[in-house]
């Protein structure tokens, strides 16, 4: 195999010279602006103002939109930052929002001269507003409330007004200390108890609201601009930036799992594959941590409205020590059924996170067919020992080579890769990767801000395998995952199986801000400086790659991926490039024929049927805005949902010859043990089988999609 792509494409070179200019360039511009900051209030820095000028220069001279810091995008950042100070709703006041709308298009203004301080001024009433909801919040507490009153608790309020006056906060405030409540006695606590929790509680929050930082609020309102260009540019704080590091490093022992504050509760972003959470497969995106108890048997912590870095010091420790998590699952109300997670912690590696390989039997038509599976978590270089000329260097291209090698000596019939929740990672990884399995051509086309476009073709001359391909992809592929599975689908090499991906289709710089320094005292940037094309020409952001035959996902497409982002950039398309079909695309059979018999085998199949069930459930949840207040309510909810559960169980069981369960705690006692199968695999795996077998179907007529 010849050596993967060596190189970053030249307009990215060019354009991280581009931004590092621009980020040193007249550091010291501008005045700072007149403080209108009174007196003991959280203020920027000097540091921070001329930090904040640098931000606004990249992002308007660098950003692929090249979008300017107008009036129209000054509302824009002033909405983003309300959202990132109170989302739900909760603390401000309508009169608060009416007065601050002064300032909503002096945004553009205040960044590029670095006279922030009415962004301060704004976060000085949030504080304000903060201690008053808190005090008023153990003020209740004093009084048991009436549980059997038959109200309810709205706890979605991203689309409600802001609350008109004190009173209608009160009556809001009322109602979710009362919902606080609820959920502790849900869980087996009286009333007493359940006071005393959410007292600490309470108390916890007040005191690290005044623990604040005016680096906490720069960080914050440095997001609110660079998120207002796109979901993926960002700015990292010192702190924030050291955190960024040891991620990237893998070099950290803990759970393997990225977190973020999303109103008072710690919320799961991302699972890194080959972490412990990965392994244990229990946990998953937007999960709510409420709760750390350390080793086995130790006392819960609970941690809603602790600051995110204190959480992760909990999380966080020793490589073979256990670590307990209490989780509201990621759709469940507040107050819903939590569960508890024990994970043992340990190293995250990029040996963990490695390609890797199985072979699975179906049976076909009288026959045992071998499907050789790949499951590729991510893609990867260790580009430090590339660059110290060590050739088997390991990389996600090697390492698949190395697999196929394995596979075709074990004689597999046809071959899967799953790029199930892979996010992506190197660039000329995914066009390494598209070269072991097409004939050498054009894999990916970027383009850069100033709107010059460069082809990347894949770096093999000849394809390592050339049997029956598909390609198993969820709504978390992402990035160099859409890539790939963009090209394979592109050439008709093979097929795509699963859900539509997640539509991350643009590519980021790191910029750091500092001139001299090797930490980055200011901060870094993430910008969004170009933007992928298939060689059809259409873009993989904001649509994805769509399945040739769908499977079921329980991840929601309304919830996750690019769409579900504001401010994502649209989808387009530009001029596609010339491109050969693959040869071995005439093996394969009709795409509607593959359809059609996976929609035939989902109805009979029990492990499907459930999970088609069990997605259901969740959607169900997921559409509630609103619990009911009365605790005999709750209850017989919680009674019902867990019946539900135990009839779906019992009724894939049941089609299995399995015995039924008499309790959901005997469920939950061997959901473990019992038919860990994944069923998505297994279909997908049974679709590969179709292939194999069905390949004498003569297949439709396939024509190249791109015009060159």
């Amino acid at each position: 195999m010849s050596q993967p792509l060596r190189r970053s494409p030249r307009w990215l070179i060019a354009s991280v010279l581009l931004v590092f200019a621009l980020a040193l360039a007249g550091s010291a511009q501008a005045p700072a602006g007149t403080s209108v900051l009174p007196p003991g209030t959280l203020g920027p820095t000097d540091m921070q103002r001329a930090t904040a000028r640098k931000v606004g220069r990249i992002l308007e001279e660098a950003h692929y939109s090249r979008a300017s810091l107008d009036e129209r995008m000054s509302e824009v950042v002033y909405h983003r930052y309300l959202e990132f100070l109170d989302g739900q709703r909760s603390y401000f006041l309508a009169s608060d929002i009416e007065e601050f709308n002064a300032y909503g298009k002096q945004f553009g203004d205040m960044i590029r001269t670095g006279s922030i301080d009415p962004a301060y001024l704004i976060f000085a009433r949030f504080q304000q507003r903060n201690r008053e909801r808190l005090q008023h919040a153990l003020a209740l507490l004093k009084t048991e409330p009436d549980f059997t009153v038959n109200e309810s608790f709205e706890f979605d309020r991203t689309h409600t007004p802001w609350p008109a006056d004190a009173a209608t906060m009160d009556e809001l405030w009322r109602k979710r200390v009362k919902n606080d409540a609820l959920s502790l006695m849900l869980a087996g606590k009286q009333w007493p108890d359940a006071a005393e929790v959410l007292r600490k509680r309470y108390e916890r929050v007040l005191k690290r609201v005044d623990q604040v930082t005016s680096e906490d609020v720069f960080e914050g309102l440095m997001n609110s601009y660079a998120r207002a260009f796109d979901p993926h540019s960002s700015y990292f704080s010192p702190r924030s930036s050291e955190e960024y590091r040891i991620q990237m490093s893998l070099n950290y022992e803990g759970i393997g799992a990225s977190l973020q504050i999303v109103d008072d509760y710690v919320t799961i972003m991302n699972v890194l594959e080959g972490g412990p959470a990965a392994m244990a497969g229990t946990l998953t995106t937007n999960d709510r941590i409420t709760g750390v108890g350390q080793g086995h048997d130790g006392p819960f912590t609970d941690v809603i409205g602790w600051r995110l870095d204190d959480v992760v010091q909990l999380i966080r420790g020793k490589a073979g020590t256990t670590v307990r998590l209490q989780v509201l699952p990621a759709g469940a109300a507040p107050g819903g059924a939590e569960k508890i997670m024990e994970f043992v912690r340990n190293k995250v590696t990029l040996e963990a996170q490695a390609a890797h390989k199985d072979v699975r039997s179906v049976a076909r038509n009288g026959r045992t067919l071998k499907i050789g599976v790949i499951t590729v978590p991510g893609f990867y270089q260790d580009i430090a020992a590339q660059n110290a000329g060590d050739e088997n260097y390991r990389s996600t291209t090697h390492d698949v080579l190395k697999l196929l090698r394995d596979l075709k000596s074990e004689n597999v019939d046809g071959l899967l890769v799953d790029l199930r929740g892979d996010g992506g990672g190197y660039l000329p990884e995914a066009t390494a990767l598209t070269g072991l399995f097409i004939n050498h051509g054009p894999v990916v086309q970027l383009r850069d801000t100033a709107g010059r476009l460069e082809v990347l073709d894949d770096p093999e001359p000849a394809p390592a395998y050339d049997g029956p391909l598909a390609v198993l992809v969820d709504r978390l592929s992402a990035s160099a995952s859409e890539i790939f599975a963009g090209a394979i689908q592109d050439y008709h090499r093979g097929i795509i199986l699963g859900q539509t991906t997640f539509g991350k289709g643009t590519v980021q710089n790191l910029v750091p801000l500092d001139r001299w320094s090797q930490k980055p005292v200011n901060g870094q940037l993430t910008v969004t400086i170009g933007k992928f094309y298939r060689v059809t020409g259409e873009s993989t952001q904001h649509r994805g790659v769509e399945p040739d035959v769908p499977l079921a996902s329980p991840l929601d497409t309304k919830e996750v991926g690019e769409s579900a982002l504001e401010s994502a950039l649209p989808w387009d398309r530009i001029a596609g490039v010339p491109f050969r079909v693959s040869t071995a695309s005439a093996a394969v059979p009709p795409v509607a024929a593959l359809a059609t018999e996976e929609d035939a085998r989902a109805q009979r199949d029990p492990d499907y049927r459930w999970l088609l069930s069990d997605i259901a459930a969740i959607d169900s949840v997921r559409g509630q805005h609103s619990v009911s207040l009365n605790l005999k309510a709750r209850h017989e909810e919680r009674a019902r949902i867990d019946a539900e559960r135990l009839t779906r169980e019992n009724s894939r069981r049941a089609a299995k010859n399995l015995p039924p369960l008499k309790s959901v705690e005997e469920l939950e006692k061997t959901k473990d043990k019992d038919e860990a199968a994944d069923v998505v695999l297994e279909q997908a795996t049974q679709v590969m089988a179709d292939m194999v077998s069905g390949a004498h179907i003569q297949p439709q007529t396939k024509t190249a999609r791109a015009s060159g």
